[in-house]
C-alpha cells in the first residue's frame, strides 16, 4: 500500500460541500459542523440564524452567480455569546500632565453551522415573479401621477388665464 502524506490524508477528510458566508462584515468559510466566532447576533442561545451564502463549493464545483447561489441556504445554531481580547489604549500628552488608559473587548456570538442546503427552486422562482410584478404596478402608479400633474399645471394655467 503506497505511503500517503499527512496534507493528503487531510484532503481526503474535507467535507465536500462548503460555503463562504457574509456576517458582520466579514466573510468567512463554514462547513457544516463547524463553529465559527462572529460578530454579535441577535437571538437567544438554541435558536437558528440564516447566513448568506456568498460562493458555494459543491463537489468541486464552484458557484458564484447570485441567481444560483441564492437558492442555497446556510443555517447555524447559536451556541453562546464570547468575548474577545483585552484591548488596552493609552492616550498621553506630553509636557501637559494629561494620562489616560482605556480598555476594550469585543462582543461575539459563537454558532454552529447545521446544514448547508439548496432551497426549494419553485420558492425562488415564485419570488422573482413577485418582483417583477411589484415593479410593473410602480411603473403604472407612475404614469398615473404623472397624467395627476400634468392635468393639474394645465387646469392651474386656465386659472391664470
Amino acid at each position: 500500500m503506497p505511503r500517503i502524506s499527512r496534507r493528503a490524508r487531510t484532503r481526503e477528510r474535507e467535507f465536500s460541500v462548503y460555503a463562504i458566508v457574509r456576517c458582520g462584515g466579514r466573510q468567512e468559510k463554514a462547513s457544516v459542523d463547524d463553529v465559527l466566532t462572529v460578530d454579535k447576533l441577535a437571538g437567544e442561545v438554541g435558536s437558528s440564524v440564516t447566513l448568506p451564502a456568498v460562493l458555494v463549493i459543491d463537489d468541486g464545483k464552484v458557484i458564484s452567480d447570485p441567481a444560483e447561489v441564492g437558492g442555497y441556504q446556510v443555517t447555524a445554531e447559536i451556541l453562546g455569546e464570547a468575548s474577545g481580547p483585552k484591548i488596552s489604549m493609552i492616550h498621553y500628552k506630553n509636557k501637559t500632565g494629561y494620562r489616560r488608559r482605556l480598555g476594550h473587548r469585543q462582543k461575539y456570538t459563537q454558532v454552529k453551522i447545521t446544514g448547508i442546503s439548496t432551497a426549494k427552486s419553485g420558492a425562488a422562482k415564485a419570488s422573482t415573479g413577485k418582483a417583477s410584478t411589484a415593479k410593473a404596478s410602480t411603473g403604472k402608479a407612475r404614469a398615473a401621477s404623472a397624467r395627476t400633474t400634468s392635468s393639474t399645471r394645465a387646469a392651474s394655467s386656465k386659472k391664470d388665464d
